[in-house]
């Protein structure tokens, strides 16, 4: 196991990655190929973007998205800027999505245009709720909203684009500086529950306890550099967020990002991508065990599976070893309010 870390924030966890792991693929998203030293740039004008914007260390920054490129960026940005963030859940409505930023009193909000058939900018406007501390909508698409006077919204609307233009005057020894300052006792992220017994509850956690907590993680899984990770999980859980995103960067894996869940789309990424590791719940296993056309593709790289999030049967796990030949399967359990983890 891991003693002493290396990083003490998430921001040096991005950037020891970058000078590390180079130009190994960090993020493949359809055509889009990043390696880990263009992530770190990204990041990096992401975070300047921030700085640009108003963000000032302990601000909360939430972001409302699908599994992406962009989400990972602008949060890591948002992050490296002395932010603390808050995910949101891509399933929450627009009034629950409105508690939640009120709660935690975001100023800064990321949203993705539409998702599954669904425009989230609209969902909040429809849910009326007044969000007196969040100054500024960052929209990832081509396109910002109407912000017409019809609107009467006083919030500054903009599109990812416009939002990064605006960090083009700071520079990277400033960014570098706002990041050195951050200490890791500060808080990195508030990852809010479902709500499921009532209204969601934040937890704080901070830049120390999430890297020790997934630096251990990662140790336990098996997790190494050249691995392929195809994270359906969604990052704005932990399971998406730290076992995935965060160990990738830790060990040099490449994260290949699946927005939606469909076996389909699983089983054409694992075979073109080589995935080595596939983190899920039980029915997404069970679906690629059972699809009619699963030995049409080559599934021969998967070495690591974790599973969790309901019962796991134990001919669930035989079947995985069996028949894909899956070298380890783990069954995890892991706790919002506390982030951590059993396997």
């Amino acid at each position: 196991m891991r003693g002493d870390l290396e990083w003490g924030t998430v921001p040096q966890l991005v950037h020891a990655a970058a000078e590390r792991y180079g130009e190994r693929e960090a993020v493949v998203e359809g055509r889009a190929r990043i390696s880990y030293a263009e992530l770190g740039d990204r990041v990096e004008r992401a975070a300047a973007a921030c700085i640009a914007s108003g963000v000032e260390p302990g601000d909360r920054v939430a972001v409302w998205a699908p599994n992406t490129l962009d989400w990972i960026v602008s949060a890591l940005g948002a992050v490296s800027a002395g932010a603390v963030l808050v995910p949101l859940n891509t399933r929450f409505k627009g009034a629950e999505a409105a508690y939640v930023l009120a709660r935690s009193r975001a100023k800064l909000l990321f949203v993705t245009g539409t998702f599954l058939g669904t425009s989230y900018v609209a969902s909040l406007r429809r849910a009326n709720v007044e969000l007196p501390y969040l100054e500024q909508v960052v929209v990832l698409s081509d396109t910002a909203p109407d912000t017409s006077p019809d609107h009467e919204d006083p919030r500054v609307w903009r599109t990812w684009k416009d939002f990064l233009a605006g960090g083009e005057g700071v520079s990277g020894e400033t960014v570098r500086a706002r990041a050195a300052g951050i200490a890791p006792t500060c808080p990195s992220d508030i990852i809010f529950t479902s709500g499921t017994t009532g209204r969601p509850k934040g937890a704080v956690i901070s830049h120390a306890q999430t890297l020790r907590g997934y630096a251990i993680w990662s140790d336990l899984a098996g997790l190494r550099e050249g691995d392929r990770y195809l994270i359906v999980n969604p990052f704005f859980h932990t399971f998406g967020y730290k076992a995935g995103i965060i160990a990738c960067l830790m060990r040099g894996a490449t994260m290949v990002p699946q927005p939606v869940f469909n076996v389909d789309t699983v089983l054409a990424n694992i075979a073109a991508e080589r995935i080595s590791v596939l983190p899920g719940p039980p029915t997404l296993h069970q679906s690629i065990l059972d699809h009619p056309n699963r030995t049409a593709h080559d599934l021969s790289a998967l070495r690591l599976v974790v599973t969790g999030a309901a019962v796991v049967p134990l001919r669930l796990v035989e079947r995985l070893r069996g028949e894909l030949g899956v070298g380890t399967v783990l069954t995890a359990y892991g706790l919002s309010e506390a982030s951590g983890i059993v396997t």
